[in-house]
């Protein structure tokens, strides 16, 4: 009995196997963002026990490092202008 992705699995695979520049590329492109956030975290695993505890850790690295990619494209001074109240 085939599984619900099962047609997916096997399109990526073959997409896999027609270009191998593909998946290269596909790698690279993913595992940036998670080997910074590993960095930024500072250890492999959570720091706190149960599901909605690990959820609110991993939305924490997630804000930490796309502040710290905001801060590398625009510059502190644009962040802060962009973040100071609009006069009503």
């Amino acid at each position: 009995m085939r599984g619900f992705h099962d047609d997916d699995r096997e399109a990526m695979h073959q997409r896999a196997i027609a270009d191998p520049s593909w998946m290269r590329l596909r790698r690279e492109v993913a595992e940036h963002p998670f080997a910074t956030i590993k960095w930024l975290m500072g250890t492999p695993r959570f720091l706190v026990r149960g599901l909605r505890k690990a959820k609110a850790e991993l939305a924490l690295s997630i804000i930490a490092y796309n502040l710290k990619r905001l801060i590398a494209i625009k510059s502190v001074p644009a962040l802060l202008k962009a973040l100071r109240p609009c006069p009503a």
